[in-house]
């Protein structure tokens, strides 16, 4: 099977579902044995492992790496078979089906194109799998292929056949799913699997094999570039950009936008390794590729066309399978892993939980293990949404607490979007540009961000650095809570959500001044990684994050104001570093170590770091115009 234009079809990324025991991996396993993708020395090794262990051998063997699934024949893992056909290339991902391994079901089948449900002709649907059908819109994959399997249980009835064909149409179609074919199969014996089968000489139609690798992706959205960015390298003074191309292409000339900054910039190279010349990249390739001009790109952005882009937002609606042991309810606190962004989220609104068995919807105040809801999440920060109904494929997220995946789902819409009234400004345009000021003052404008532990010392070095910037001509400016939280924060608390939007504000500001031609130098505890990122890509490439590092014993100790003393006392309440919780940077532009060197010292470095990032280039003209 070819594309129109000759090319050989794009790999395809199936997720195989049943309920338990109904013949998934042998299903898979036959699959590889006839179409020659599985090594007859393989096989032998498997055939004689289970003699060794006297289990009769089951085709299941073939994928069921772990001791335990052989034990108790049953999956408890996801798998990926890569298969190598003469009409295209698909990986097969086998995912679990008991209920208790749902949770390996959701991430296994998170990166799927298309779906094939595997159903016991014997036992018939059953609520493992409406539910595993009901995943699958969850995490957008709409085209499937239904393998109606063990028919030799049921003397190859075609009247069975029917009946739980109808079935499974009407329960499909009511979720959303296209099925585009019904195969009737006996796996063990390979009956309609790769070949027809002489026991059902009733059914005409396609093999299981000729039915999946005629499947197209329901995720390969036309048209609309999106890229979700998986990092930035820096090559010498060049950032490469690199991700894999989710829908449509990307060219050398291209204009792009960077969401949720909505900062446009223009595509200068695609780079390969070794370098090829290539110019443009498709759906589904691995790209490095360069922007001009000082965007700043970080990984969990967006890329896409300015037409169609992401919205962004700080409220949508999802709908979730919930896989927690303790009950979601309102206010919950999660992260949310989309795309390749990891952002924290709290549940504003629990709207309904779906009965599996009806499908119908039902009002809650809570969400238990296994069940499928639809709910409202709140971000503190700004987020690049796609919907289910338009780049399925980046509007799949997970739910995390802690180190534990707790739940799984798509999104539904975006409900608010902060920053779409300001794609409706025509901006005034300044008649002279950062580089006349820079050549003016003598010095690029910059934002020097110091953050760490309450009396870790960033104001002493901000007003250190500051005085010898200013002996030396520099035009510099500190930032700090004080001259801050007097005027322009002067109307937030310090619960978490004003702290934050106090951030955002002196992030905005000293965006400002670093465009103006100044050296801002903020010196904030910023505890939360996402409000510095927030303010980084306020400032884009001006920007500069510096840990001033020292440990909570350490501040403790000095404790110049009496904050640590309150805290413990209790008086203080979610003060950083005792009951409330610091993000140091990962991967900070300085590190100033303030426990093992004094004060001077620590300025003197902050200031050789500051003087070396605005220095301007020998021979810097007035302007790039001039």
């Amino acid at each position: 099977m070819n594309s129109p234009s000759g090319e050989r079809p794009a790999q395809l990324r199936v997720v195989v579902v049943g309920h338990v025991d109904h013949g998934k991996s042998t299903l898979i396993g036959r699959l590889l044995h006839d179409t020659g993708n599985l090594n007859e020395h393989r096989l032998q090794e498997i055939r004689a492992a289970g003699e060794r262990r006297s289990v009769p051998f089951e085709w299941s063997f073939v994928l069921d790496a772990l001791q335990g699934e052989r034990d108790q024949a049953v999956t408890i893992d996801t798998t990926r078979i890569w298969l190598r056909l003469p009409q295209r290339d698909l990986v097969l991902i086998d995912a679990p089906g008991h209920t208790e391994f749902l949770r390996n079901m959701v991430t296994g089948a998170s990166e799927a194109d298309a779906a094939l449900l595997v159903v016991d002709a014997d036992a018939g649907v059953s609520e493992q799998t409406r539910r595993h059908a009901l995943l699958l819109d969850l995490i957008g994959v709409r085209s499937a292929v239904v393998a109606i399997n063990k028919m030799d249980l049921v003397d190859y009835s075609e009247a069975r056949f029917g009946q739980i064909r109808d079935e499974l149409a009407g329960m499909l179609q009511r979720i959303g799913i296209a099925a585009q074919t019904f195969v009737p199969v006996a796996a063990r014996d390979g009956d309609n699997v790769v070949r027809a089968s002489v026991n059902m000489p009733w059914y005409a139609g396609s093999s299981v094999l000729d039915a999946i690798t005629a499947l197209e992706s329901s995720l390969r959205a036309p048209g609309s570039l999106r890229i979700a960015v998986q990092g930035v390298l820096r090559r010498n003074l060049e950032r490469i950009i690199v991700g894999r191309v989710a829908a449509g292409a990307i060219a050398v000339g291209d204009e792009v936008l960077i969401s949720p900054s909505r900062v446009r910039a223009r595509v200068r190279s695609i780079e390969s390794w070794p370098p090829d010349g290539r110019t443009e990249a498709h759906y589904g390739d691995a790209v490095g590729f360069t922007l001009d001009g000082a965007a700043f790109v970080d990984r969990g952005d967006v890329i896409s066309s300015p037409l169609g882009a992401p919205a962004p937002a700080t409220e949508v609606r999802a709908r979730l399978v919930w896989l927690g042991r303790a009950p979601l309810t309102s206010g919950d606190r999660l992260g949310l892993r989309i795309g390749t962004r990891l952002a924290y989220v709290e549940v504003k609104t629990l709207e309904r939980v779906i009965d599996i068995d009806s499908l119908a919807a039902r009002d809650t105040e809570s969400v238990h293990a296994n069940d499928v809801a639809e709910v409202v999440l709140k971000s503190r920060d700004v987020l690049a949404i796609d919907t289910a109904g338009g780049h399925a494929g980046l509007a799949r997220f997970v739910l995390i607490d802690g180190l534990d995946i707790v739940g799984g789902g798509t999104v539904l819409a975006a409900l608010d979007a902060p920053n779409a009234a300001t794609n409706d400004l025509v901006p005034v345009g300044h008649l002279f540009d950062r580089d006349q000021r820079a050549w003016r003052n003598g010095h690029r404008g910059a934002v020097i961000w110091l953050t760490g532990l309450p009396a870790a010392g960033k104001s002493t070095l901000a007003m250190l650095a500051e005085q010898k910037l200013f002996e030396r001509g520099f035009q510099t400016y500190v930032l700090d809570g004080d001259n801050i939280r007097a005027g322009l924060g002067s109307d937030l608390g310090f619960a978490h959500a004003d702290r934050s939007e106090n951030i955002r504000r002196v992030g905005e500001v000293a965006a400002l001044f670093a465009d103006a031609g100044t050296i801002a130098i903020a010196a904030f505890i910023s505890p939360y990684r996402a409000d510095r990122d927030r303010a980084r890509r306020a400032a884009g490439t001006a920007f500069h994050e510096v840990y001033v590092k020292a440990d909570a014993s350490v501040c403790e100790a000095r404790d110049p104001k009496g904050h640590y003393r309150q805290a413990r006392a209790g008086t203080l309440k979610d003060f950083t570093g005792i009951t409330g919780d610091y993000e140091p940077p990962p991967h900070p532009d300085l590190v100033i170590d303030t426990s093992v060197i004094s004060p001077p010292d620590a300025a003197a470095q902050l200031l050789e770091y500051i003087e070396r990032v605005v220095r301007l280039e020998p021979g810097a003209t007035r302007s790039a115009n001039a």
